[in-house]
């Protein structure tokens, strides 16, 4: 048997990002008792654009948070996928008008700020004090009776028990496995969001498009009711060495990256505030044989990065964190509970790992192929159906 701790005991979990604050209010949701440490001195308003899979936005629905979403999101429409230089429509429609909305029944694009600003609010409706900022975590220990967490600050946390939930750079990862550190994946990616009464003379292609070829894709779709262009490039690229996922870009840097591509990209960039426009690299690393260990596990990318190419790394992190609560909600024991979550998980995660591989391949490619693009694995809807309320565990 593992260590066993109370039904609703006490939980310290690494990371305010979207799979820590998932799997916080579905465990407060319980009677748990949880803290979420956070290094980043202030909750802000952190990142762009992402897509809200179905079977994620079912997942948050089950926690309360349905209509809120669905408030915040715009339905996302038949993606047209383009030829980088000609914009010769390769796969899907254009759609200049909004879809019929189906709800949680189909994907959402939403301002990543705007769901991470949800989950903060149910976390704190429930408990006020649950997320701590300025906690960056040094080392963890299992001291048998359960967790404790040491931070830079000087500060000391007990806890039943731990999720790392900091990213593919987790420092609790380190602190269980010490494993090597993430790689360059040999990609850099650029984003920036642009008033859409800006972009309007680019957006030819309809409500959202993917521009793609010649190593690099170019996504850009709408969210804020319609007033906001999400934009992002991704370019292979020799070699990286700015730390971090927000070094500053110019228009300059993103226009030569994206050299060669249709007017309409090109004017985008060139439209593009340089203020808010950051660039960063792809980084990855190998799936852990093991995401647990004592009284410590991981979810989202700490336990599995990847990359981005399917729009599905969010939605991984709050399945992670749907499917663990449910797990310890059906075992006291947390190496039974630890041990059934993985294996819920798994097969999940590597299909999703490796069709997005798959899916990079096809979309950086040096010259599209149509046929590649109605065979890719953004294509079969069952990706992203995935219910994390209803995948099976067993205990």
């Amino acid at each position: 048997m593992g260590a066993r701790t109370a039904q609703a005991g006490s939980c310290a979990i690494v990371g305010a990002g979207l799979g820590g604050l998932t799997a916080a209010l579905a465990l407060l949701k319980q009677g748990w008792r949880v803290r979420v440490y956070e290094q980043a001195p202030v909750l802000g308003e952190v990142g762009a654009g992402l897509t809200l899979s179905p079977g994620a936005g079912r997942g948050l629905a089950s926690l309360g948070l349905e209509s809120q979403i669905l408030v915040a999101s715009l339905p996302v429409p038949d993606i047209a996928f383009l030829h980088y230089a000609t914009g010769e429509v390769l796969a899907g429609e254009i759609h200049r008008e909004s879809p019929v909305d189906q709800g949680l029944a189909q994907p959402r694009h939403i301002h990543r700020a705007d769901l991470h600003g949800l989950l903060v609010a149910a976390v704190r409706q429930i408990d006020p004090d649950a997320v701590v900022c300025g906690k960056r975590l040094l080392a963890l220990d299992d001291t048998g009776a359960g967790a404790s967490l040491r931070f830079a600050d000087g500060a000391v946390a007990q806890a039943d028990l731990a999720i790392g939930a900091d990213g593919a750079r987790s420092a609790v990862r380190r602190a269980l496995f010490d494993d090597d550190a993430p790689q360059f994946a040999g990609q850099i990616a650029f984003r920036c969001l642009i008033n859409r009464a800006e972009a309007e003379p680019y957006l030819n292609a309809g409500r959202a498009a993917v521009f793609i070829g010649s190593s690099r894709v170019f996504n850009r779709y709408l969210i804020r009711g319609g007033e906001v262009v999400n934009v992002i490039g991704i370019a292979k690229a020799a070699a990286w060495s700015a730390e971090g996922w927000n070094t500053p870009a110019s228009v300059d840097d993103f226009l030569e990256a994206f050299e060669g591509f249709h007017p309409d990209v090109l004017g985008l960039i060139a439209r593009s505030p340089t203020e808010a426009m950051i660039k960063w690299g792809l980084f990855t690393r190998p799936p852990l044989a093991v995401w647990s260990k004592g009284r410590a596990t991981l979810l989202g990318d700490a336990a599995h990065p990847i990359l981005p190419f399917l729009g599905l790394g969010a939605a991984l992190a709050i399945e992670d964190g749907v499917v663990l609560a449910r797990a310890l909600a059906q075992s006291p024991d947390l190496a039974e509970a630890f041990d059934a979550f993985q294996q819920a998980r798994t097969a999940r995660v590597e299909e999703v790992r490796t069709r997005t591989l798959h899916q990079g391949e096809i979309i950086q490619a040096a010259e599209p192929d149509r046929a590649s693009l109605t065979r890719s694995p953004s294509q079969q809807p069952r990706l992203f159906d995935y219910d994390p309320t209803f995948a099976p565990i067993s205990v």
